[in-house]
């Protein structure tokens, strides 16, 4: 039988009381693997928590979900499972993050140079709007000619 088709059993055990029990492809890290597609329902990855409005609240991963791309990257992925039952609501911002968020974004349009405010973020290599990164380019031809 070829090792890659085996299935095995896992149990999982949850706060000490809910068992789930589903077949996987094997262990790694102590952790039970599974397949695209053949994860229970009850586990999700970051991604899906985040789009179900819930966080990891803490815990650590329980399964692992591993597949491979199709060509021309044929790499493989690991991405780690997390319990629903044990997920938190994500938490909501405060008035006052809201507000120091705000700041923040608008401090990333405002050029270093001329101090004009753009409707844009002004580039973080640089922090020069892209008049000012003209004519710097400019001067810099300028000097070596």
């Amino acid at each position: 039988m070829n090792p890659r088709n085996r299935r095995q059993i896992s149990t999982m055990v949850f706060d000490g009381l809910t068992h789930h029990v589903c077949l996987c492809r094997g262990f790694r890290d102590g952790l039970p693997v599974f397949g695209w597609g053949e994860a229970p329902s009850t586990l999700l990855t970051r991604a899906q928590l985040r789009e179900a409005g819930l966080r990891p609240n803490g815990q650590d991963p329980v399964a692992l979900l591993v597949f491979r791309h199709v060509k021309p990257f044929a790499h493989e992925t690991v991405a780690e499972l997390f319990s629903v039952e044990r997920a938190a609501l994500k938490r909501t911002a405060t008035p006052a993050q809201l507000v120091a968020l705000s700041r923040a974004m608008d401090a990333r349009r405002v050029c270093v140079d001329c101090g004009v405010v753009q409707d844009y973020c002004v580039p973080t290599s640089t922090r020069q709007c892209g008049t000012c990164e003209d004519t710097a380019m400019a001067d810099q031809i300028g000097v070596a000619a």
